[in-house]
């Protein structure tokens, strides 16, 4: 996020990241111009779009009225066809560094309910991290105006309370269908289920042609043996001294969090115990998630280390390292 305050408080350079899903991306420039916003969309195939909205904040206000009448009149348009009779409300999703949310949020929650109150929209804060990101989502949802004053405070707070540290953003995937392999077929995922891969029909087709679905993954099948596509979560435990823990949690555990994201494993990190000089760090994933976490632990605890007995050195964030990693083992 960029910022350049100036005396008016609010004539300041902004950038908001908003997700959308489908082609309505496509609608989004031509507001460009009558916004007076910097508004860009992310390419790719995917079924979710990052809308990233920079400029001076009444730009960006004007740029999301614009967007949730647009909404609003999708809604309309869609009830025509419809027999329903109440009017959904106008749904935006942000997409908000979680190092903001705590401020967004508000001690016991206050500042969130002081927003819903005041706008007479709804607000929610994912509690998970969007994946691979440092970035959650914040749901708003109400009436176009409801929506314009929502976003305007929630801009508000985040001038005044500033990310702290990396962010590592969003990045929606492609819309790719994965493959798994079991029993020695291949298998498709669909929802919650596999049904046998087109190029690979087998003595399954039939059950496959008629829409058949198998059973939620991870359940047993007798019909189906081997049909499993999670591969078995494995624990690993190690120890870190009492006075390297600091270097591998971060301020208000930012490191963790990073090494955690960035290796797909959990980690958890006991207490320390009185009369111990180490605490034991758990990593439960599976093996190559462990193996990356068990590396960035690592590196995280020798670069500590060397920093201390060389003071110039460079931390070098786990994003850096985790890529290191993979040219490590593909060598």
């Amino acid at each position: 996020m960029e910022s350049k305050v100036s005396e008016g408080g609010l004539n300041v350079t902004l950038t908001i990241r908003l997700l959308m899903h489908g082609k309505k991306g496509e609608t989004v420039k031509k507001m460009r111009e009558e916004s007076g916003a910097r508004i860009n969309i992310s390419e790719g195939n995917c079924p979710e779009r990052i809308v990233t909205i920079t400029g001076p904040t009444d730009a960006i206000f004007k740029a999301f009225a614009m967007i949730a009448y647009k909404f609003e009149e999708d809604i309309i348009n869609s009830m025509s066809n419809s027999p329903a009779t109440s009017k959904p409300p106008v749904t935006l999703r942000l997409v908000v560094p979680a190092s903001q949310c705590g401020s967004l949020i508000g001690k016991g929650g206050s500042k969130i309910k002081e927003i819903r109150e005041s706008t007479g929209a709804q607000v929610q804060v994912a509690g998970d991290m969007l994946p691979n990101s440092t970035e959650r989502a914040v749901t708003i949802s109400g009436t176009p105006d409801a929506i314009i004053q929502c976003v305007k405070q929630i801009c508000v707070v985040m001038l005044e309370s500033p990310p702290k540290g990396a962010t590592i953003p969003y990045r929606p995937k492609p819309a790719s269908t994965p493959v798994i392999f079991a029993g020695g077929q291949a298998y498709t995922i669909q929802g919650q289920y596999a049904i046998p891969h087109p190029d690979q029909l087998t003595k399954l087709h039939q059950l496959a042609m008629q829409q058949t679905p198998f059973p939620p993954l991870g359940q047993t099948n007798p019909a189906f043996p081997g049909l499993d596509a999670s591969p078995p979560a494995s624990t690993h435990e190690l120890t870190i001294p009492n006075d390297l823990i600091g270097c591998i949690i971060g301020r208000q555990g930012t490191k963790i969090n990073e090494i955690r994201q960035m290796s797909g494993a959990q980690i958890k990190i006991a207490n320390a115990t009185e009369g111990s000089s180490e605490r034991q760090i758990t990593i439960t994933g599976t093996p190559a998630n462990i193996s990356l976490a068990q590396y960035l632990i690592n590196a995280r605890k020798v670069e500590e280390q060397v920093s201390r007995s060389q003071p110039q050195l460079k931390k070098l964030p786990a994003q850096r390292l985790a890529v290191q990693y993979k040219g490590q083992k593909q060598d």
